[in-house]
């Protein structure tokens, strides 16, 4: 299965955010991740479709949408309108999962299922027909630039085998901390997609260069 490196906009300078996408995408970049968050779910406020927008503006690469939001649902339909290739809803904040889950496909985006550190992933035996991708926190949401958390790598060889069980093609994606020095070790557990912020723009040598080192590490 492809490596896909997909760097977060929470790392990036907002005040050329169209550049600093179009140099994800020259530094090869797959996809843009923006983490949404409403100030209730996590501490932090983010970003709304209007940024969605202006990344699916800047370059043709997809936009993978973070909801780290209470309600997700409410908000759906406006993200994907945007320009969400994928949007992803947490696990914790949707009493009806199912019915969240099958919305984003009928809207037309792929559908995302995000477990935070400290959940656990069981309930992805019912719920791995419905899903494109999982992806699992390797810290805990709301900023940017936390240290990986090593607790991530079981929950990825659990989520993996689940996956295996259920016959599904969901890609597991990991966000937090992913850096040159953890991330062959997330790819070992079985994760193909991974969100990086400030190893990405926050690289001492330029975005390209950070893209390539993650490659470099992987390689």
């Amino acid at each position: 299965m492809k490596t896909i490196i997909s760097p977060s906009i929470l790392s990036a300078d907002l005040k050329i955010l169209g550049s600093q996408v179009r140099a994800a995408r020259e530094g090869g970049a797959d996809e843009i991740h923006v983490d949404v968050m409403d100030g209730r779910f996590v501490p932090n406020i983010t970003f709304g479709p209007d940024i969605v927008r202006a990344c699916k503006d800047s370059s043709d690469l997809p936009v993978d949408v973070h909801l780290m939001i209470v309600e997700p649902e409410k908000h759906l339909k406006n993200f994907i309108e945007a320009g969400a290739s994928t949007v992803t809803i947490h696990y914790e904040t949707c009493p009806h999962i199912h019915r969240s889950l099958q919305s984003i496909r009928e809207l037309g985006a792929k559908a995302g299922l995000t477990f935070n550190p400290g959940t656990p992933v069981d309930a992805l035996n019912i719920l791995a027909d419905l899903v494109d991708q999982v992806l699992i926190m390797s810290v805990n949401p709301g900023f940017g630039g936390q240290k990986f958390l090593p607790i991530a790598l079981q929950k990825i060889k659990q989520v993996n085998e689940i996956l295996k069980d259920n016959d599904s093609n969901a890609i597991i994606q990991v966000d937090g901390g992913i850096t040159s020095d953890t991330i062959l070790e997330v790819y070992r557990a079985g994760a193909r997609n991974f969100v990086a912020g400030t190893a990405v723009f926050g690289h001492p040598e330029g975005i390209a260069a950070g893209i390539a080192a993650l490659r470099a590490a992987l390689a």
